[in-house]
């Protein structure tokens, strides 16, 4: 018999987008081929996927993999690789880089440092500014540009759009979707004066709920206005949740494992700065309110937000510490450990993962196993008990908030473009990941 399939994943529990079903899925030329029953015969590599569930691809649309600029916390090589490893097959990168990504060149220096580094998939938010208006305008035959990032409340990097008409322009003008990071920065300076020094429990007092509502009913107001797409990026509060539920026509919303999985006090009395981030997780009336929106719809998105830093800028006193979390390689992971303790359906998960950030974004040929789709695929054992620590963290900074965390489900090899990325919880030392097509 002919070779047909350059790779089969046989008798895989394979979710078809009504749910799962035990199948093969024959792949050639980096796309799939079949999905059926097909004779392992019938290609010469053959991975045996029983006992596991097959998903499309996971894509984790919020990282900052620091480079240009940090290559001491992180690097596309590195970061790319620990997606890989927690089974994400593409990454969305954010442009706070040194220098910003706010313009043509340093997009391209982007794409051009990428290529034939990356492990996984990758696109590139364009930064915005409030002098960069013209270059907007253009981003939508920009190849390789997920959207633009704005952000309206200062974090870390320089990048700020503060003026309410320049927010209001560069909504009314991108002819792609503007990702927001949702923080008043009015409200931000003004309330500095909450700050303990010492005290990384204030960091939560100070970036309030108050600073996120303010901002999130602003940037909403002028999607509305001017009938464009916003994607609010690390929603955190209970507050917004109640108010996007309902202010849904022109806006998508994402939340992150950290806020799903930590709260506040206890995760700045267990961790101290190891939790701070921007903005920062709230306490146990807002965590379960994110899971409500989670549930019910409002939530469309989970984004891990990785932001590292190195382990000595985070354990500086409060608040010269840092703020971000890794979280590209934990994402996942975390996910599946949720998905096992029934706080969601895996069908849920892939829904948030994997489906809705091609619907959002326009990723073409991914987010599905179907025939002539990109063969993008994460593999996973719902029933692995794993133990994340720092030692297995491939980011170059090397540590996790979640480190001598149990769970259990783990992502356990990853597909990219057809190819074998990792294959039990194993990188293959080459790189595959290409940019992808909107």
């Amino acid at each position: 018999m002919s070779i047909i399939y350059d790779l089969i994943i046989k008798n895989g529990n394979c979710f078809t987008g009504k749910g799962f079903e035990e199948l093969d899925i024959g792949i050639r030329n980096n796309k799939i081929l079949k999905v059926g029953i097909i004779p392992k015969e019938n290609g010469d590599n053959v991975v045996n996927a029983k006992g596991l569930h097959v998903i499309p691809g996971a894509i984790d649309t919020q990282v900052h993999f620091r480079e240009p600029g940090n290559p001491d916390k992180e690097d596309l090589e590195s970061g790319s690789k620990a997606a890989v490893l927690g089974g994400i097959t593409a990454i969305f990168e954010m442009p706070n880089t040194n220098p910003t990504t706010d313009n043509f060149e340093r997009f391209n220096d982007k794409l051009k440092r990428a290529k034939g580094r990356m492990y996984c998939n990758y696109a590139f938010y364009f930064g915005a500014t409030e002098n960069n208006l013209d270059l907007i305008k253009r981003v939508e035959t920009l190849e390789g540009c997920c959207g633009v990032k704005m952000f309206v409340g200062s974090s870390t990097g320089t990048l700020l759009v503060k003026k309410n008409e320049a927010i209001e322009a560069i909504i009314k003008t991108s002819p792609k979707v503007v990702a927001i990071h949702s923080e008043d920065d009015d409200l931000l300076q003004i309330k500095k004066k909450l700050i303990k020094e010492g005290d990384v429990r204030t960091h939560s007092i100070w970036r309030d709920v108050e600073v996120a509502i303010t901002s999130t009913k602003k940037v909403v107001k002028f999607a509305n206005k001017h009938h464009k797409k916003i994607h609010i990026l690390h929603v955190s509060s209970k507050d917004e949740m109640v108010f996007l539920k309902d202010n849904k026509k022109y806006v998508t919303v994402e939340t992150t494992p950290q806020f799903l999985t930590l709260f506040a006090p206890d995760c700045y009395e267990q961790l101290g700065t190891l939790a701070q981030m921007n903005p920062p997780i709230r306490s146990k009336e807002h965590h379960d309110a994110l899971w409500v929106g989670l549930l019910n719809g409002t939530v469309d998105v989970l984004g891990s937000d990785h932001a590292p830093h190195t382990l000595t800028e985070k354990k500086k006193k409060y608040p010269e510490s840092p703020s971000g979390l890794t979280g590209v390689q934990t994402m996942l992971p975390l996910m599946l450990d949720h998905v096992n303790n029934r706080r969601l359906s895996l069908e849920k998960l892939v829904e948030l993962i994997s489906i809705n950030p091609c619907r959002i974004f326009g990723i073409k040929n991914r987010g599905q196993i179907k025939e002539n789709f990109i063969a993008d695929l994460t593999l996973i054992d719902m029933n692995l008990n794993f133990e994340i620590t720092n030692k297995w963290i491939a980011s170059r900074c090397g540590w996790t908030a979640f480190d001598g965390k149990k769970i259990k489900g783990m992502p356990v090899a990853t597909i990219i473009n057809g190819n074998v990325a990792s294959l039990d919880m194993q990188i293959i030392d080459k790189k595959f990941g290409d940019k992808l097509i909107f």
